[in-house]
Protein backbone atom coordinates (compact mmCIF):
# COMPACT_ATOMS: atom_id res chain seq x y z
CA UNK A 1 0.00 0.00 0.00
CA UNK A 2 1.10 3.41 -0.80
CA UNK A 3 -0.28 6.14 0.99
CA UNK A 4 1.05 9.62 -0.54
CA UNK A 5 1.16 12.02 2.70
CA UNK A 6 1.50 16.01 2.29
CA UNK A 7 0.68 18.45 4.67
CA UNK A 8 0.31 22.08 3.83
CA UNK A 9 0.02 23.46 7.66
CA UNK A 10 1.81 22.94 10.57
CA UNK A 11 -0.24 20.46 13.16
CA UNK A 12 0.76 20.04 16.28
CA UNK A 13 -1.21 16.79 16.74
CA UNK A 14 -0.15 14.67 19.85
CA UNK A 15 -0.13 11.28 17.68
CA UNK A 16 1.93 10.63 14.96
CA UNK A 17 -0.67 11.61 11.65
CA UNK A 18 0.69 9.39 8.97
CA UNK A 19 1.07 6.17 11.37
CA UNK A 20 -2.86 6.70 12.22
CA UNK A 21 -3.76 6.99 8.83
CA UNK A 22 -1.89 4.04 7.36
CA UNK A 23 -3.90 2.52 10.38
CA UNK A 24 -6.93 3.68 9.36
CA UNK A 25 -6.59 3.42 5.94
CA UNK A 26 -5.15 -0.23 6.19
CA UNK A 27 -8.03 -1.68 8.30
CA UNK A 28 -10.42 -0.02 6.04
CA UNK A 29 -9.02 -1.85 2.80
CA UNK A 30 -9.24 -5.23 5.21
CA UNK A 31 -12.73 -4.61 6.07
CA UNK A 32 -13.81 -4.37 2.79
CA UNK A 33 -11.93 -6.60 1.47
CA UNK A 34 -10.41 -5.08 -1.12
CA UNK A 35 -8.40 -7.72 -3.04
CA UNK A 36 -5.93 -5.42 -4.50
CA UNK A 37 -2.69 -3.10 -3.40
CA UNK A 38 -4.03 0.24 -3.12
CA UNK A 39 -2.76 3.79 -2.97
CA UNK A 40 -3.94 6.98 -1.54
CA UNK A 41 -3.27 10.22 -1.74
CA UNK A 42 -4.23 12.24 1.82
CA UNK A 43 -3.43 16.03 2.43
CA UNK A 44 -3.52 17.86 5.60
CA UNK A 45 -4.58 21.37 5.12
CA UNK A 46 -6.25 24.07 7.27
CA UNK A 47 -9.89 25.43 6.71
CA UNK A 48 -9.12 28.28 4.35
CA UNK A 49 -7.45 26.23 1.85
CA UNK A 50 -9.98 23.00 2.30
CA UNK A 51 -13.21 26.27 1.96
CA UNK A 52 -11.01 26.87 -1.01
CA UNK A 53 -11.59 23.46 -2.79
CA UNK A 54 -15.16 23.21 -1.47
CA UNK A 55 -16.07 25.97 -3.11
CA UNK A 56 -14.60 25.06 -6.21
CA UNK A 57 -15.53 21.36 -6.26
CA UNK A 58 -18.80 21.75 -4.62
CA UNK A 59 -19.47 25.21 -5.05
CA UNK A 60 -20.19 25.35 -0.64
CA UNK A 61 -18.52 28.38 0.63
CA UNK A 62 -17.31 27.19 3.88
CA UNK A 63 -14.71 25.07 5.30
CA UNK A 64 -15.66 21.12 5.65
CA UNK A 65 -14.01 18.80 7.78
CA UNK A 66 -13.32 16.39 5.06
CA UNK A 67 -13.54 16.04 0.88
CA UNK A 68 -12.87 12.59 -0.81
CA UNK A 69 -12.45 12.37 -4.49
CA UNK A 70 -12.49 8.99 -5.57
CA UNK A 71 -10.82 7.75 -8.35
CA UNK A 72 -13.35 5.02 -9.36
CA UNK A 73 -17.51 4.61 -10.52
CA UNK A 74 -18.25 1.65 -8.37
CA UNK A 75 -21.00 -0.45 -9.83
CA UNK A 76 -21.98 -1.28 -5.82
CA UNK A 77 -20.24 -0.15 -3.96
CA UNK A 78 -17.50 -1.99 -1.74
CA UNK A 79 -17.65 -4.28 -4.60
CA UNK A 80 -14.11 -4.63 -6.92
CA UNK A 81 -15.38 -7.34 -9.26
CA UNK A 82 -15.89 -4.72 -11.87
CA UNK A 83 -11.84 -4.06 -11.88
CA UNK A 84 -11.16 -7.96 -13.95
CA UNK A 85 -12.60 -6.43 -16.84
CA UNK A 86 -9.81 -5.48 -19.12
CA UNK A 87 -10.71 -2.15 -20.07
CA UNK A 88 -10.15 -1.04 -16.38
CA UNK A 89 -6.84 -1.48 -16.29
CA UNK A 90 -6.03 2.22 -16.50
CA UNK A 91 -7.12 2.19 -12.63
CA UNK A 92 -4.09 0.71 -11.95
CA UNK A 93 -0.89 2.58 -11.33
CA UNK A 94 1.60 1.97 -14.34
CA UNK A 95 4.59 1.34 -12.18
CA UNK A 96 3.56 -0.24 -8.68
CA UNK A 97 0.34 -1.84 -10.55
CA UNK A 98 -1.52 -0.41 -7.08
CA UNK A 99 -5.13 0.20 -7.57
CA UNK A 100 -5.48 4.29 -7.03
CA UNK A 101 -8.06 4.49 -4.81
CA UNK A 102 -8.43 8.38 -5.00
CA UNK A 103 -7.27 11.57 -2.84
CA UNK A 104 -8.13 12.67 0.68
CA UNK A 105 -8.15 16.03 2.05
CA UNK A 106 -8.68 16.60 6.05
CA UNK A 107 -9.03 20.34 7.36
CA UNK A 108 -6.54 20.21 10.96
CA UNK A 109 -8.60 22.73 12.27
CA UNK A 110 -11.89 21.04 11.52
CA UNK A 111 -10.27 17.90 13.41
CA UNK A 112 -9.28 20.37 16.48
CA UNK A 113 -13.33 21.63 16.47
CA UNK A 114 -14.75 18.67 15.96
CA UNK A 115 -13.06 16.95 18.63
CA UNK A 116 -13.52 19.72 21.05
CA UNK A 117 -17.26 20.00 20.56
CA UNK A 118 -17.98 15.83 20.54
CA UNK A 119 -15.73 15.63 23.60
CA UNK A 120 -13.04 13.28 22.49
CA UNK A 121 -9.69 12.72 21.10
CA UNK A 122 -8.23 14.45 18.35
CA UNK A 123 -7.00 11.30 17.08
CA UNK A 124 -10.56 9.88 17.00
CA UNK A 125 -11.95 12.67 15.37
CA UNK A 126 -8.78 11.87 12.53
CA UNK A 127 -8.94 8.86 12.33
CA UNK A 128 -13.09 9.35 12.04
CA UNK A 129 -12.58 11.55 9.24
CA UNK A 130 -10.43 9.38 7.31
CA UNK A 131 -12.33 6.18 7.63
CA UNK A 132 -15.21 8.23 6.34
CA UNK A 133 -13.50 9.25 3.38
CA UNK A 134 -12.00 5.68 3.12
CA UNK A 135 -15.55 4.55 2.35
CA UNK A 136 -16.36 7.15 -0.09
CA UNK A 137 -12.93 6.35 -2.52
CA UNK A 138 -14.58 2.69 -2.31
CA UNK A 139 -17.73 3.96 -3.38
CA UNK A 140 -19.85 4.45 -0.17
CA UNK A 141 -22.56 7.98 0.14
CA UNK A 142 -24.59 9.07 2.92
CA UNK A 143 -26.76 10.73 0.66
CA UNK A 144 -30.16 8.55 2.08
CA UNK A 145 -30.97 7.34 5.44
CA UNK A 146 -30.50 4.23 4.62
CA UNK A 147 -26.84 4.66 3.02
CA UNK A 148 -26.14 6.88 6.47
CA UNK A 149 -26.86 4.25 8.90
CA UNK A 150 -24.25 1.50 6.03
CA UNK A 151 -21.53 4.21 6.90
CA UNK A 152 -21.89 4.87 10.27
CA UNK A 153 -21.47 1.12 10.94
CA UNK A 154 -18.92 0.56 8.89
CA UNK A 155 -16.88 3.51 10.49
CA UNK A 156 -17.78 2.22 13.92
CA UNK A 157 -16.55 -0.81 13.29
CA UNK A 158 -13.51 0.35 11.52
CA UNK A 159 -12.41 2.37 14.12
CA UNK A 160 -12.96 -0.01 17.35
CA UNK A 161 -11.53 -2.59 15.30
CA UNK A 162 -8.00 -0.55 15.65
CA UNK A 163 -9.21 0.16 19.42
CA UNK A 164 -9.81 3.68 18.51
CA UNK A 165 -13.44 4.73 20.67
CA UNK A 166 -14.89 8.01 21.88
Amino acid sequence: MTINFEKECETSFSFPEEEVAADVINKALEYERCPYEAEVNLLITDNKRICEMNREYRGIDRPTDVLSFPSLTYERAGNFDFLEREEEIYNFHPDSGELMLGDIVVSKDKVIEQAQNYGHSEKREYAFLIAHSMLHLMGYDHMTEQEANVMERKQAEILEDLGISR
